[in-house]
């Protein structure tokens, strides 16, 4: 896609076709092209292509933007990294609560942060290497009715200086894919570090190493329906923690930092397991968890927690723990054959086990639904028959 075929499908032909394309039925790809070619004779070839191509990534970014995914538009690389809506509005709240009211965002993509920005009523300016994802991000916020600038420049070069917060998210993919060397990202880490001096954010990927991130930033690593998405770093006087897990759910929001974390032991197996949030685990705050359920850790290693009570928390999953099972195949096949299970949940943590294959050879043949933890308890390889609640 390029600019003209971005302005195209934005002009009326280009928004009938798009709504054909949108309503055609059909996975064929060479059968869809086909089918809105006779609905639109005289279209060239590679208009409809474009059109195709935008109404798939409308679908695809269902995930992402919801609702606001059929009015918007997409290059393919520009949604692959886009931020979930949920995650950039929430990072926009943060900006809010900051007192910020303008922001420059350096590497704006398709936009999907501008829009969280101005959505919540801050004045957003955008900029981005590629002329292609600016005149996409300038689309999507015109089809959204929001206000914000865009415009093709480097990153490097901007003064960022006049706005009250600026924010980056790093490109990491180069021509052979992604990269996880984030010398390699555009703009570069050593940019990242210097931007991270001021009040600036820089979102990353959830994989970063502590021992890299800057003394005095923030690191928040932000789960969504318990999906780690990213790790952002908050610099300057918008860092208010040292270590963050935010996790998102149909609840809303809940956070918790190294603040409400004054340690845990390991503690002989109770009642209940519970297993922590992948932002809880990447934050190393397993143990804020385990004192807030008033437990313990089922082995200093493994990101498990055990406690003699029942708690429904928005920081970890929560289950039963039935019966200990024997850990061995052999046994833990006939123990299971005795219980009459055929579909089988396997959970893992510190084992060497890969769950299908397991399954596989298991070959359970029973009516009943079950949920089995491989582990280790203390060191010792444990199988925990649970039951979530």
């Amino acid at each position: 896609m390029d600019v003209e075929s971005v302005r195209w499908l934005q002009s009326d032909d280009g928004q009938r076709v798009l709504a054909l394309a949108a309503a055609l039925d059909e996975p064929d790809p060479l059968r869809a092209h086909t089918a809105l070619e006779r609905a639109t004779p005289g279209t060239p070839s590679d208009r409809l292509a474009v059109a195709l191509t935008q109404a798939e990534l409308r679908v695809r970014a269902e995930d992402k933007f919801g609702d606001l995914a059929g009015s918007m538009y997409f290059t393919p690389d520009g949604l692959e990294q886009a931020t979930r809506l949920s995650v950039a509005t929430h990072r926009a709240a943060r900006l809010n609560a900051f007192g910020a009211t303008t922001v420059v965002d350096l590497g704006c993509g398709n936009g999907g942060d501008l829009i969280a920005f101005a959505r919540a009523g801050i004045t957003a300016a955008g900029v981005d290497l590629d002329p292609v994802r600016v005149e996409v991000a300038t689309a999507n916020l015109a089809a959204l009715g929001l206000g914000g600038a865009v415009q093709v420049a480097d990153a490097l070069d901007v003064d960022h200086t006049p706005f009250d917060v600026a924010f980056c998210d790093p490109a990491r993919r180069s021509g052979r894919g992604r990269t996880f060397s984030p010398d390699a990202w555009t703009p570069p880490w050593s940019f990242a570090e210097a931007l991270l001096a001021r009040d600036a954010c820089v979102k990353t990927t959830p994989g970063i190493p502590h021992e890299v991130i800057p003394a005095g930033v923030e690191a928040e690593w932000v789960s969504d329906h318990g999906e780690v998405k990213e790790a952002a770093l908050w610099g300057g006087r918008l860092a208010t923690a040292g270590r963050r897990a935010t996790v998102i759910g149909d609840g809303g929001l809940a956070t918790l930092t190294e603040e409400d974390d004054p340690g845990a032991d390991v503690t002989p197996l109770a009642r209940f397991l519970y297993e922590p949030d992948g932002a809880v685990i990447r934050a190393g705050l397993v143990t804020a968890v385990a004192a807030g359920v008033g437990g313990g850790l089922l082995d200093r290693h493994i990101a498990y927690v055990t406690a003699e009570a029942p708690f429904r928390s928005p920081f970890a999953r929560s289950y039963e723990i039935l019966e200990t099972l024997p850990h061995r195949e052999k046994q833990l096949r006939a123990a299971l054959h005795e219980r009459g299970i055929g579909r089988l949940t396997i959970k893992k943590r510190g084992v060497d086990v890969v769950p299908d294959q397991l399954r596989k050879r298991l070959a359970l043949t029973g009516d009943e639904e079950a949920t089995i933890v491989l582990t280790r308890v203390d060191g010792h390889g444990t199988c925990l028959l649970v039951r979530p609640f």
